[in-house]
């Protein structure tokens, strides 16, 4: 990673507006990185000004505005667009040539009314065709949690921190936002957040028996 930077703002909603310019104006400026492709938002959670739910509709509005000539389709609370980031939300073995996984991300380059299909590019260069009655299993990805992040890498990756996601402010989880990067990391939200996420190694001590399964009971113990 070559390019560490802090945008320091005290408001959440402040923080989001942020994010949006430097995802969709600052980064594709001065790193020439697309927008879609190459810059990936992280958020510790879903909800709030800056979560993950948020995040998606404004970053949908600046780089997949409506418009007039802009295919379009509607489900539930959600509208598709050509152009859309999105990312497969479970397992399909049915799809592509050997199945589309749940966390596969891609953009959206085609919906046809007509056919009731929408198809998506994946990030492995793979076409692939959804019937509209298909379209639960793809959200919007412009923004996603750390958590759902994990295994991932990006170009380039925003984190916002800030203090609305107070009870998530952890150093392990900001320590796996920043270590999806692979070239640049923006942080964007309160010195006073990310303090809290450094000081805070609470995450919480996982009991998984490894070592006795590695190693076996003590020769006293009955297997």
């Amino acid at each position: 990673m070559s390019d560490f930077f802090l945008f320091a703002c005290d408001e959440a909603e402040d923080a989001a507006e942020t994010v949006v310019d430097v995802v969709a104006r600052r980064i594709p400026r001065r790193f020439s990185l697309d927008p879609r492709r190459d810059v990936q938002v992280l958020t510790p959670m879903k909800g709030g000004p800056a979560g993950a739910v948020n995040l998606n509709a404004a970053l949908q509005d600046a780089l997949t505005p409506p418009g007039e000539h802009v295919p379009e389709r509607r489900l539930g609370g959600r509208v598709y667009r050509v152009g859309d980031k999105v990312t497969q939300v479970r397992n399909n073995y049915d799809k592509g040539a050997n199945g589309v996984f749940n966390g596969t991300l891609g953009v959206v380059t085609g919906i046809d009314q007509v056919a009731q299909e929408l198809t998506v590019r994946t990030d492995e260069d793979e076409e692939v065709t959804y019937d509209f009655a298909e379209l639960d299993e793809l959200a919007h990805a412009y923004a996603v949690t750390v958590h759902r992040s994990q295994g991932s890498e990006y170009p380039a990756v925003v984190i916002p921190v800030t203090t609305s996601a107070w009870m998530m402010l952890q150093r392990n989880l900001l320590y796996t936002g920043i270590t999806r990067a692979r070239r640049l990391v923006v942080l964007v939200g309160s010195r006073r957040a990310l303090d809290r996420a450094v000081a805070n190694a609470s995450s919480g001590r996982r009991y998984t028996s490894l070592a006795h399964r590695l190693i076996g009971p003590p020769a006293d113990v009955p297997a």
